[in-house]
């Protein structure tokens, strides 16, 4: 059993967005398909933290999440900034129910113990002057009872962000801030995409950024626990 972690699939099935505009995103859901089913089997866990679907709607989501549905092992998702589709928690898990969507839960204010690891997150924000201060407030109180929670179980914490607290000069002191006081030595994230890659900071005093946006990984799930 291992957990796996990969992010902003970006998929469209219902909605009108399609990724093969972009430079490198040819035929990208059947790359990811291939990869995934490569790796991952239905006893392990993945990891998706943000920018899932394009859907404007919760409704225009659901061919994305059968897509997700029909691969092997169970998924968790996290928030990204284009997911704006996302839901109260309670809506989220009644849309599942009511659509047979089995295998995904919903990292939120908690914490999701998989693989015998406890897995924490939130989406994270923006890390310039322009930055709306009430939502890094919201997000670094999400983040602080996500991480308490995973802490409370004993179990070793894998820490998942939407956004990467440090890119290139800029650094989201509130969110890393947060990450420094409980101790977290590895965040992955996803985000950054394409020339993007080249600012990406692997390590700031400390503490280890692994970028996992799919265009970045080849579209491929990446090992994080084993």
């Amino acid at each position: 059993m291992s957990i796996y972690a990969i992010s902003d699939l970006h998929l469209s099935f219902g909605a009108d967005k399609p990724m093969d505009i972009f430079r490198g995103w040819g035929s990208h859901t059947e790359r990811i398909k291939a990869n995934w089913c490569r790796l991952v089997n239905e006893n392990d866990t993945v990891i998706l933290p943000g920018d899932f679907s394009w859907g404007l709607k919760l409704s225009e989501t659901l061919e994305d999440f059968k897509f997700l549905e029909g691969l092997p092992g169970k998924k968790i998702i996290l928030k990204g900034n284009h997911d704006l589709w996302w839901s109260t928690v309670k809506k989220l898990r009644d849309f599942f129910e009511a659509n047979d969507i089995k295998s995904v839960e919903i990292l939120f204010n908690n914490t999701i113990i998989a693989e015998g690891f406890a897995i924490a997150g939130t989406r994270g924000w923006f890390y310039d002057d322009k930055a709306d201060k009430k939502i890094i407030a919201r997000e670094v109180g999400r983040l602080e009872t996500s991480l308490k929670a995973a802490e409370s179980t004993g179990l070793p914490v894998l820490v998942f962000l939407h956004y990467p607290p440090v890119y290139n000069l800029d650094v989201c002191r509130e969110i890393f801030d947060v990450l420094k006081a409980h101790n977290i030595k590895t965040v992955y994230h996803g985000h950054i995409h394409g020339a993007g890659l080249n600012n990406a900071v692997k390590e700031f005093e400390g503490v280890e950024f692994k970028l996992i946006s799919c265009d970045c990984v080849d579209f491929t799930p990446v090992l994080v626990a084993k």
